[in-house]
């Protein structure tokens, strides 16, 4: 970091207000010649943003920005946030000891929503913070609404289907169990509140997803995973074949299990009709409930003794889509 840069952070939260033309000069600064946010600059960002008692629209898109390209992008490979930068993270955002800020919100939502993985610690961390901003939350958000501690605001369910759909979450682009029984938590929690009607729709496709979803719990490949398939690839001594085998291998909730060879695979890469076929067949397993999926449900929907509305609609969904999904 630059002396100028640290400068620039320090001068710019003394008065508890960053401007606009405080943030473009800590834009310039920052990413500088090589286009790169260094840890002594991402703190002094967050050193900046603990001062900040006035933060604008303009400082959460910075910042958001800033410290999601250095956790997600610093370390190769790109995209994966390291052990180590989550550990970082973590004791950043907790490192003022308030409550989640609007800023820290949605840098938290936007790296779940960028990174292809991250650390299970991270992520644990990640949906603790939202449920706790969901449930006692208040003021303004960055996407428009606000938090509202008395109930679950449209706004709120936006940020809950942005986290539960994340890539970076349990399952990409699908719903894990943890994130599951979040939701539980959070209908329990406001089950005499005014909730908005968005809320229902969330909680609905969010659990339906977890026990219908079509990714599996280890469709995401580990950090550690992609730094040996870029070493792969860089290797000019390895053919095109050997790599898709290995990248096949590597996914297995997507398509480590279509083909018995390695021969077999690269051809299903190129054979569009065999891997829809393929894909197809393998939706059509998934669109059933197995034993441990249907004694979940019934212990979650057993736990206060009734089945409520937003029950109800779950039971509902899962029966339409079993009835449309695919037949084997």
């Amino acid at each position: 970091m630059t002396a100028y840069f640290g400068d620039l952070a320090r001068n710019a939260g003394q008065d508890g207000f960053i401007s606009a033309d405080e943030i473009l000069q800590l834009r310039r600064a920052g990413w500088g010649d090589d286009g790169k946010i260094t840890r002594a600059e991402a703190e002094a960002i967050f050193a900046a943003d603990h001062a900040n008692t006035m933060p604008t629209g303009a400082w959460t898109d910075f910042m958001v920005e800033a410290i999601g390209e250095f956790v997600i992008n610093g370390t190769e490979p790109r995209n994966y946030v390291s052990d180590e930068e989550a550990e970082w993270l973590i004791a950043q955002l907790d490192g003022d000891g308030r409550f989640c800020t609007m800023t820290e919100l949605e840098l938290l939502v936007r790296i779940l929503e960028r990174a292809f993985n991250i650390p299970e610690t991270l992520k644990a961390y990640v949906l603790a913070r939202i449920e706790e901003a969901v449930l006692h939350g208040e003021g303004p958000t960055r996407q428009g609404g606000s938090l509202n501690p008395s109930g679950i605001t449209a706004v709120e369910a936006e940020i809950l289907r942005r986290v539960i759909f994340s890539s970076g979450g349990d399952r990409p682009g699908a719903v894990g169990r943890r994130e599951a029984e979040m939701l539980f938590r959070l209908k329990e929690a406001t089950a005499n509140a005014d909730n908005a009607t968005e809320w229902k729709d969330v909680f609905v496709r969010g659990v339906g997803s977890y026990l219908l979803g079509f990714s599996g719990p280890s469709a995401q490949i580990s950090r550690e995973r992609a730094l040996e398939l870029e070493a792969f690839m860089a290797d000019g001594r390895h053919g095109v074949g050997r790599f898709m085998g290995s990248l096949l291998k590597a996914l297995p909730g997507s398509f480590g299990n279509l083909g018995a060879g390695v021969g077999e695979a690269v051809d299903s890469v190129f054979d569009r009709d065999r891997m829809a076929e393929r894909r197809a067949r393998h939706l059509a397993g998934q669109q059933t409930l197995d034993a441990a999926e249907q004694g979940w449900l019934e212990r979650a929907i057993a736990a206060d003794g009734k089945i409520d509305a937003y029950e109800s609609a779950l039971l509902d969904f899962i029966m339409a889509e079993q009835e449309s999904g695919p037949k084997a």
